[in-house]
């Protein structure tokens, strides 16, 4: 029986997945295209511009064992927190033991993707070279394109977008308005305040800055714990022990959160919240206008800036789909079934395309397992599966906060216990 051929889009932590479960499972004609020289997405760090979101002093903020993949622990000398290098360097430890490389074409990016007329997929490289697929896995990431705000006003100094933050030194003896609650934001805010002569930190709405540890271990092992408790009790639980471990959050400066803390992708940081009681970091409202340099806040302060940094977040793009065709940029809800199958494209697959409450690589490996099972005929999605994809899309706005920050957002083990049960449903 011939092999379908099979197209991944993305040599990062998910594309990695799904080449290695699918090159074990025997499939042969699988080629994946990466734009870069090497593997690790967005963990390939460097100093310049570039596709790359981590920064220098990048830690992940997913403990290490609840962030490795099942059959591929990280090594025991890691520390809780891996930094960008180790991560990276465990990417590339993956890919050798599981010969990934052989599979992956660098330095290829993908220009156009149409589906033809007898369904399958054409590839168009930058370079014009043209190929054809049964499948087609998208695994590019959605931390790449940046969400720019819209500044109600003009700014007269510096402005950039956390994508493009790499290091604090640009900040020294410098006036830096960072806007933005997220990781991205509080870490941004806290490394530029070691430098910057003053530091603000602009947050619309309440946010949960969680600290990285409880009771001296990393804080995602803890909820872990949790899991087998009634969802109304943990809900309690957590805010409970957030409450003991750092009292309110007005005691800050911060707005306080009026809802369940697993109601918005979280924030994990140990160190925003020491840096505003030393008077290092100054929490600000939302912004009303801006002048020049002159920032106007909702309470009415007004401050001037040499720079603004805005860390508010990413666009999912498919930049190789014509955007009548697919296109999630500003979307709020997201229809795949199990986050993963199109529901009217059925040879459409993504891998990665979620956000979780905790780590991604292991919901990545999950999936791939799926992918295979789907592939092999083993395991089929259901007939109604555009109903199904819809209910999917309609539980995740009412779960989460409106926002398109949430519009692929998961509970990590009610989505990794939903995928298991699929991969042993044969």
């Amino acid at each position: 029986m011939n092999q379908p051929t099979i197209c991944v889009i993305g040599a990062g932590c998910s594309g990695l997945a799904a080449i290695k479960n699918l090159t074990q499972a025997g499939f042969e004609n699988v080629v994946c295209y990466e734009q870069n020289n090497q593997i690790g997405g967005n963990w390939v760090y460097s100093p310049k511009l570039s596709h790359s979101s981590v920064c220098e002093t990048t830690h992940i903020i997913s403990s290490k064992k609840m962030s490795e993949y099942p059959d591929f622990p990280m090594p025991d000398h890691y520390p809780d927190y891996p930094s960008h290098e180790q991560v990276l360097a465990y990417f590339k430890s993956y890919a050798e033991r599981f010969d990934l490389e052989s599979y992956i074409q660098f330095k290829s990016r993908v220009k156009s993707v149409i589906k033809t007329e007898n369904q399958q997929w054409e590839i168009t490289l930058e370079t014009g070279v043209k190929a054809f697929f049964d499948y087609l896995i998208i695994a590019n990431g959605h931390h790449s394109v940046p969400n720019h705000p819209q500044l109600p006003g003009t700014f007269s100094g510096e402005y950039l977008h956390s994508h493009s933050y790499k290091n604090n030194l640009p900040f020294k003896d410098k006036r830096v308005l960072v806007i933005g609650s997220g990781n991205s934001a509080c870490d941004c805010a806290v490394e530029i305040s070691r430098k910057a002569t003053y530091t603000a930190i602009s947050i619309r709405s309440p946010q949960y800055i969680i600290p990285k540890f409880f009771l001296g271990k990393p804080v995602d092992t803890f909820n872990q714990n949790l899991q087998f408790i009634p969802k109304p009790l943990r809900n309690i639980l957590q805010k409970l022990t957030l409450k003991i471990q750092i009292g309110k959050y007005t005691d800050y400066g911060l707005p306080e959160p009026d809802f369940a803390v697993t109601k918005a992708h979280p924030t994990l940081n140990s160190e925003l919240l020491y840096k505003i009681r030393h008077g290092k970091v100054h929490p600000k409202k939302a912004i009303e206008t801006i002048d020049g340099n002159q920032v106007t806040f909702k309470d009415g302060i007004i401050e001037s800036f040499d720079t603004i940094v805005a860390a508010t977040g990413y666009k999912i793009a498919l930049p190789f789909f014509d955007k009548d065709f697919i296109c999630y940029e500003d979307s709020e809800t997201i229809e795949l079934y199990l986050k993963m199958f199109h529901p009217v494209h059925d040879n459409l697959i993504f891998i990665g395309l979620v956000q979780p409450q905790g780590a991604i690589w292991p919901l990545s490996d999950a999936q791939s397992q799926l992918l295979v099972k789907y592939i092999k005929g083993q395991w089929k999605h259901p007939p109604n599966i555009k109903e199904l994809a819809r209910k999917e899309a309609e539980f995740t706005a009412k779960e989460f906060k409106k926002s398109s920050r949430h519009a692929v957002e998961v509970h990590y083990y009610p989505y990794l216990k939903s995928l298991k049960k699929e991969i042993k449903s044969i």
